[in-house]
């Protein structure tokens, strides 16, 4: 497998590319090119453009879940490209918003379900599904953790009624290798460490060799604290932080254990 960032917050040194707050990777595994989230804009196009990233490859599409910063890319991506399956939690692609400065703001996909049903294929699924030869998509999460609850971001539709929105369909990719399971999230809405207990128990193996993406951890409280310890106990050996992960916790976990840079034009090979 080979993962290149092609949307994060950050750049890397020397790299001149563009970043943004949001997140998109492009995956290829075998004979599958995977999009594996789309970033806010369509800075992601533009940075695959100057990488030479060609995005006509891309034959399958996984969303993490359904925030504007992971989904916001899809428009520009499907003015161009329209022959891909696009794999999801079902309630990734319905209407999202919070209250801000006194308003609504929408922050859900500017794309959804029936108009991307006429876009693309849509493969929703709460299940996991195998995206190619060695990377299944998780579905939808459980709750393993008493630290890592289900907490409330605005609000969504549920059964045709607005309602408070636990991002109950933010998922992750895991891909198995040699060394064990190497994770591929994008905000871990569902938290991270909930996420790698039920990668383990998909796939049939104890042994975290790496994890890459946001792990939602912007407050030094009993969450980051607990994660960083089960980090720790994994002896997970590829520990790349990013996205919505603050400064302050990779200081936390690089006390404890190696953490890898990210940012925008990064390349991973397994």
């Amino acid at each position: 497998m080979k993962l290149t960032v092609l949307v994060d917050n950050n750049t890397l040194l020397d790299v001149y590319y563009w970043g943004e707050p949001g997140l998109s990777y492009y995956i290829e595994d075998g004979s599958d090119t995977i999009l594996f989230d789309a970033g806010y804009s369509d800075v992601f196009m533009i940075n695959a453009e100057k990488m030479g990233v060609d995005l006509n490859r891309v034959n399958k599409v996984v969303l993490s879940h359904g925030h504007d910063d992971h989904t916001g890319g899809l428009k520009y991506f499907f003015d161009k490209k329209r022959d891909v399956e696009l794999i999801t939690h079902p309630l990734s692609l319905v209407y999202k918003d919070k209250e801000e400065n006194g308003g609504i703001l929408p922050i859900g996909s500017p794309i959804l379900k029936d108009e991307l049903s006429k876009l693309c294929r849509l493969n929703l699924s709460e299940k996991p599904v195998k995206v190619s030869e060695h990377l299944t998509f998780l579905g939808e999460i459980p709750n393993t953790f008493a630290f890592e609850p289900r907490y409330v971001i605005g609000r969504t539709i549920v059964e045709g009624q607005m309602a408070d929105d636990t991002m109950i369909e933010d998922s992750a990719l895991v891909y198995e290798c040699e060394k064990g399971l190497f994770i591929i999230t994008g905000c871990s809405h569902s938290g991270i460490c909930n996420i790698i207990e039920y990668a383990k128990k998909v796939c049939g193996d104890d042994r975290i060799c790496g994890v890459i993406g946001g792990f939602h951890l912007l407050h030094n409280d009993e969450r980051q604290q607990h994660t960083i310890e089960y980090f720790a106990e994994n002896h997970i050996e590829l520990l790349y932080p990013c996205h919505c992960v603050s400064l302050e916790a990779k200081v936390e976990m690089a006390k404890q254990m190696k953490i890898h840079e990210v940012g925008v034009g990064l390349e991973l090979e397994l």
